[in-house]
C-alpha cells in the first residue's frame, strides 16, 4: 500500500509539472505582460440549497410502521410508513476565483444523520445533528486543465447522490445505499480533453472523517465521451478497512469497489442510464463483521429510464438488482445472513414554481430471496398487519415535496 500511495504522490507530481509547463508555454512574453494592465480577479460567493419533504405509505401496513424489514437495513433513510418526514435540509456556500473554489457545504436533518455525516449523535441527542459538514474542501486550478481539490467531498463512485433535486428517483437505490458516501483526502484531476478525464487521490476510511487505522485509500475515475450525450465513468476504490487488533497491529483487511456509471441522452426527451457494480471485502469493515470468513463479495445493476412528456412533468423508471448473499455488507435477512433483492421503483417528476419546486410521487416494490427457498415456513423479511414477519416483499407509496433556492 505504501509503494501505491507513493505512486499515486508521484502520479500527482508529474501531472502537476505537466500542467504547469502548459501554462508557461502559452503565456506572453514577459515584457508584453508588464505593459498590460493586470486584469481584475475578484471573488464571488455563491449560496445554495434546498429543503425536501415527503410522505411514505407502506402497502404491507406494517405494524411498527417501519420500512425497515426484519433485519433493519432494507432502507437507509426513506424509513417510517405513514408519516410526513423531513429528509435532507441543505445549505451550500461557495467562494470562487479563476484559480481556487472554495465550497462548505452543510446538511440538517435526519438524513445528514442517517448519512452519517456526523459520525456521532448531534447536540440536539435523539439521532439529529444540528449542522452536519457534508462536504468542505478547496478545489485549486492549477492551469485549465489540472486541478486538486482536498478536504472532505462527495464519492466519485455511483450513479446516484444524497441530494433529492439530482436523482431523479426519491428512494435512493442499494448500489448508493451499500457504497461510500463521502471521502476525505486529496485528488487530482487531468482533463485531456473536454471529452476525456482523469481523477486519482488519496483518502482516509471510507464514510469518516476520522481514520480507523494508519493506512490510506486510493480512489480513480476514468471520464470518457464516446460520442455527445454519451458520458462513461469508470470509478474504483481501494483501501484497508478493517480495524487494528487487539494489541493495536495493523490488520490488512482489504475493501473494493470497482464500478461504471454511464448515461446516455438519447433523444431531447428520453434518457437512459446504467449503474453495475462489484465489490469485496476482506477481514472486518471498520469493525463490521461479514457473515462470510475470508473474502466476501457483493455486486448489484441498476438501469434508469426517464421520459420528459413536457417541459414540467416527466416519468422514469428504475430496476436494480442487488446480490450481497455473503453477507458483506448491510443488507441482510432475518437471520443475519446475506441475501438478494430485486427493486422496481416508478417516479413522477412535476415541476412548480418557476422550476424552484419539484413534486415526485413514486412507487416502489422490493422483493427479497426467501430463506432457504421457503414459502411461509419460515419467517420472512417484511412485517405485516399483525406484527408477523410473513412477507418477502414490499411496496410503498412515497409523495416528495423539494424546494431548491
Amino acid at each position: 500500500m505504501k509503494k501505491t500511495v507513493l505512486l499515486v504522490c508521484c502520479s500527482f507530481s508529474i501531472l502537476l509539472s505537466k500542467a504547469q509547463d502548459a501554462t508557461t508555454t502559452t503565456s506572453k512574453p514577459q515584457e508584453v505582460a508588464a505593459t498590460e494592465p493586470e486584469a481584475e480577479n475578484k471573488g464571488k460567493f455563491s449560496f445554495s440549497g434546498y429543503i425536501d419533504s415527503f410522505y411514505s405509505g407502506n402497502l404491507n401496513n406494517p405494524l411498527s410502521g417501519s420500512n425497515l424489514g426484519a433485519a433493519g437495513t432494507a432502507r437507509v433513510f426513506d424509513q417510517r410508513a405513514g408519516q410526513i418526514s423531513l429528509g435532507l435540509i441543505q445549505t451550500k456556500i461557495g467562494y470562487s476565483t479563476d484559480k481556487v473554489d472554495a465550497v462548505l457545504d452543510l446538511t440538517f436533518g435526519p438524513n445528514a444523520d442517517l448519512g452519517n455525516y456526523g459520525n456521532v449523535i448531534g447536540p440536539l441527542s435523539g439521532g439529529t445533528s444540528l449542522a452536519a459538514i457534508k462536504q468542505a474542501y478547496i478545489n485549486w486550478k492549477t492551469s485549465d486543465k489540472f486541478s486538486i481539490m482536498v478536504g472532505q467531498f462527495g464519492t466519485h463512485i455511483g450513479y446516484e447522490v444524497i441530494d433529492a433535486p439530482v436523482n431523479y428517483n426519491y428512494s435512493l437505490s442499494n448500489l448508493f445505499n451499500n457504497g461510500p458516501f463521502y471521502h476525505t483526502g486529496i485528488k487530482g484531476t487531468y482533463a485531456f480533453s473536454d471529452k476525456a478525464s482523469l481523477m486519482l487521490g488519496i483518502v482516509n476510511n471510507v464514510d469518516s472523517w476520522r481514520d480507523n487505522n494508519k493506512a490510506k485509500g486510493i480512489i480513480g475515475q476514468l471520464f470518457f465521451a464516446p460520442v455527445s450525450g454519451w458520458n462513461v465513468y469508470l470509478n474504483g476504490i481501494v483501501s484497508n478497512e478493517a480495524n487494528p487488533d487487539s494489541t493495536g497491529k495493523a490488520v490488512k483487511g482489504m475493501y473494493s469497489v470497482f464500478d461504471l456509471t454511464t448515461t446516455y441522452q438519447i433523444t431531447e426527451k428520453f434518457y437512459l442510464g446504467l449503474n453495475a457494480a462489484i465489490g469485496s471485502q476482506k477481514e472486518d469493515f471498520q469493525g463490521y463483521a461479514p457473515v462470510k470468513t475470508g473474502t466476501s463479495t457483493w455486486s448489484g445493476v441498476a438501469v434508469y429510464t426517464n421520459y420528459a412528456f413536457t417541459g414540467k412533468f416527466g416519468l422514469g423508471a428504475r430496476y436494480e438488482y442487488f446480490d450481497n448473499k455473503d453477507g458483506a455488507r448491510g443488507l441482510r435477512n432475518y437471520l443475519g445472513e446475506g441475501t438478494s433483492v430485486n427493486s422496481i421503483t416508478i417516479t413522477g417528476n412535476i415541476t412548480a414554481a418557476d422550476g424552484n419546486l419539484l413534486i415526485k410521487p413514486e412507487f416502489r416494490l422490493d422483493s427479497y430471496a426467501k430463506p432457504g427457498g421457503s414459502n411461509t415456513a419460515e419467517a420472512q423479511q417484511f412485517e405485516d398487519s399483525d406484527g408477523a414477519f410473513t412477507k418477502s416483499s414490499q411496496s410503498t407509496l412515497g409523495l416528495a415535496f423539494i424546494y431548491k433556492f
